[in-house]
């Protein structure tokens, strides 16, 4: 038995043994998205079943609920089911508003005040690179991406290092969806060349970005660990190539891991 498993058994004899039939109801409702957000890819109604353990009948129904109010959504076809955007929003707005975040804005701030330049910590969204928390540094020459910034992942540099660090099967699955637009004459547009790039980026531990969402605007990032080693985010710092040029952006990565190092503590 898995350790999700193992956590959502654990909450469902919480809810059995709770006398009140409506709070027993809602938190096994909890328990659903627990194992739907756990599996970290689209979940057919048997998988959910089996970790959970709840009959087909009442976890259908409770799922219809869900995607009806927008926790949940179902993938094209309808037999997998996913968290819903605002299952997802929630997350974000907890991760972006707790305690904990205004540690890692304090550890961004020093980082700044110590490089001189924008950074910025960034985590993947169904497919997508999103900011939970940027601090600009103090120039009149910079890219204005505020927090909740969306970006595709293929042409940053936290974008492409946590694709690398994906799961190979998972990280295919993303890249098939991804359009690969083109934003620059940098941006890598192959797939074939996109996995040697990420290839790359696992043997070095860093990625960086020449060019290839702005020209004229390059990045470097590296990757931010949970407590059991899974990279959960990056860090990242960027900056205009006129003032900063790429390979001396690069000469940052040391202090970035420094900064990388005490944000995977408050993640503990």
């Amino acid at each position: 038995m898995t350790t999700m498993e193992l956590e959502v058994n654990d909450q469902l004899d919480i809810a059995k043994k709770d006398s009140s039939g409506e709070n027993s109801s809602m938190l096994k409702g909890v328990v659903i998205l627990e194992a739907l957000a756990g599996v970290q890819q689209p979940a057919t109604l048997a998988q959910l079943m089996q970790i959970t353990g709840m009959p087909k009948a009442s976890l259908h129904r409770t799922l219809a609920i869900f995607e009806e109010a927008g926790l949940v959504a179902r993938e094209p076809g309808g037999r997998t089911y996913v968290p819903g955007d605002r299952l997802a929003h929630l997350a974000m707005s907890t991760l972006t508003h707790d305690t904990v975040s205004a540690i890692r804005h304090t550890i961004l701030r020093g980082l700044v005040a110590d490089l001189g330049e924008t950074c910025n910590l960034a985590v993947l969204r169904r497919g997508e690179l999103f900011y939970l928390d940027r601090v600009e540094a103090n120039w009149a020459l910079r890219l204005h991406l505020p927090p909740g910034t969306v970006l595709p992942p293929h042409c940053s540099a936290s974008g492409k290092l946590l694709l690398a660090y994906k799961p190979v099967e998972e990280r295919t699955k993303i890249l098939e969806s991804l359009p690969l637009e083109q934003f620059t004459h940098r941006t890598i547009t192959d797939r074939h060349l996109l996995e040697s790039e990420m290839e790359r980026i696992v043997s070095t531990g860093y990625a960086v970005d020449n060019e290839e969402y702005v020209l004229g605007v390059s990045c470097v990032a590296v990757p931010v660990r949970d407590s059991i080693g899974e990279v959960v985010a990056a860090i990242a710092v960027h900056a205009a190539t006129a003032r900063l040029p790429l390979n001396q952006a690069m000469e940052h990565i040391p202090k970035l891991k420094e900064a990388s190092e005490r944000i995977s503590q408050t993640l503990s």
